[in-house]
């Protein structure tokens, strides 16, 4: 079977299975099925787009308790837009909880396949004590286990036949056993001996047996998810969900707490980490540029091309239209060990004359003129081996096109500064060194240039 669009075959595979399992959901009121794309190079739309196209031309479908529509399931970035861990110790009111969350964000037109995490599993019945049975010396765990024995069996004895064990079960005959009738007229035995009907002493209710059941610290959780569509409104979103839905369920559920869960979670921990590894390599750039210049504001001048290389980076992602990804952030970190190197030819340059007795204004014109060359090729031959990968067309490419997006025009950005801002630096540095160093000896007191 194969989907024609715009002249091109899209599918080349549909699988369909029942019974197969969902959000920890399991049985045979779960369906899936899962199509297989023709090869990435050859179709004209992507997987998301073909998911978009899908969930249109299914509509709604009565009677479901959950849609679902993924792409491209498993892998980085993979799981839901949007995913809520609530918690709370009462379960019904955390079942109402995650369902006014879920009608919340349909009122968004870009999200779609909600979950509000809590599944419907099997059709059982609920007993609990009444006086009577109490009064009788009857415990919830006696009446269970009899009730039990009765329809499922208990353990008489076990037999050996060869290399098989065989267990004998004693309950009741078949034809006592096959509909509820039977649980009205099934007798218990109480501990005076005497016998009583069960709907005598003990109430029955409807209900559903739990799907699954998730604590957290001893804590009742469920989980709320749903996908954003673009996913540059997610931010928007999640904003909103944050600073108004969930104040406004905290306030109707007292005792109601929440966090994020999947791929938000993933997300703020990896960047937590990367900006504390980001602030230790500054401080190791700082140290290593600071022993060979022996000077605590050299290695600043040198640094101040950073904040720049990230505006470009920024940038960057403007112009080549992609969102800001952890991957980005990992090209931003490398970026800054590669966008010193500019500034740090040429303070190496402007010492090396200065050390020979030249002027200030002198050296650092001879060091823009004499390394303005090597720093323009260095930064053209970066930009030039990261540019096959920027402009990269095929969707394989796109997990790492946000690092040497980083990387490419935050060096082009950063070096067009470091050519205006260092020279300038160097002789504000000079300027304000000369400054202190006379006012301090007009004080009478002993001063020299840092």
């Amino acid at each position: 079977m194969a989907l024609a669009h715009g002249g091109e075959e899209l599918i080349k595979g549909i699988y369909a299975e029942i019974g197969d399992d969902y959000n920890g959901v399991a049985g045979g009121h779960v369906v899936e099925v899962r199509c297989f794309l023709t090869d990435p190079d050859v179709r004209p739309i992507g997987t998301t787009e073909f998911a978009g196209y899908w969930r249109r031309e299914v509509g709604p479908l009565a009677g479901l308790q959950t849609l679902l529509f993924e792409a491209d399931r498993g892998g980085p970035g993979s799981g839901s837009s949007l995913t809520l861990e609530l918690s709370h110790a009462d379960t019904s009111v955390l079942d109402r909880a995650g369902s006014d969350l879920a009608l919340a964000l349909e009122q968004f037109p870009v999200v779609s396949d909600i979950d509000d995490g809590f599944a419907d599993g099997k059709p059982q019945l609920d007993f609990s004590l009444n006086p009577e049975g109490i009064n009788l010396g009857l415990t919830a765990r006696e009446v269970a286990a009899q009730v039990r024995g009765s329809f499922y069996g208990t353990e008489a004895l076990r037999q050996q036949r060869g290399r098989n064990e065989v267990r004998v079960m004693v309950r009741l005959p078949e034809e006592e056993r096959v509909s509820e009738y039977d649980l009205d007229r099934l007798l218990l035995r109480a501990s005076t001996g005497a016998e009583v009907p069960l709907n005598e002493i003990a109430t029955v209710t409807r209900g559903r047996a739990y799907t699954s059941i998730e604590r957290r610290e001893g804590r009742r959780t469920i989980t709320v998810s749903a996908n954003v569509t673009p996913a540059y409104e997610g931010e928007r979103v999640l904003r909103e969900v944050t600073e108004r839905i969930l104040p406004e369920l905290v306030r109707k559920y007292p005792g109601l707490t929440w966090g994020f869960e999947g791929r938000q979670a993933d997300f703020r921990e990896s960047t937590s980490k990367l900006w504390r590894g980001f602030v230790f390599a500054l401080l190791l750039i700082y140290v290593l540029l600071a022993i060979p210049f022996r000077s605590y504001t050299q290695p600043l001048i040198v640094m101040v091309a950073i904040p720049f290389g990230i505006i470009g980076a920024v940038l960057g992602h403007i112009i080549m239209g992609y969102n800001l990804s952890l991957m980005s952030l990992m090209g931003i970190v490398a970026l800054s060990g590669v966008v010193v190197n500019d500034a740090l030819v040429l303070i190496d340059f402007v010492n090396r004359e200065r050390a020979s007795g030249v002027h200030v204004f002198e050296a650092v014109h001879a060091a823009g003129v004499r390394r303005f060359r090597p720093i323009l090729l260095t930064t053209l031959t970066t930009f030039g081996g990261l540019a096959p990968m920027i402009f990269e067309t095929s969707r394989q490419a796109r997990f790492m096109i946000p690092m040497a997006i980083s990387l490419g025009f935050g060096i082009l950005f950063s070096t067009a500064i470091t050519l205006i801002l260092v020279p300038s630096l160097c002789l504000i540095r000079d300027d304000v060194g000369r400054f202190l160093a006379g006012l301090a000896r007009s004080l009478g007191l002993k001063g020299e240039d840092s």
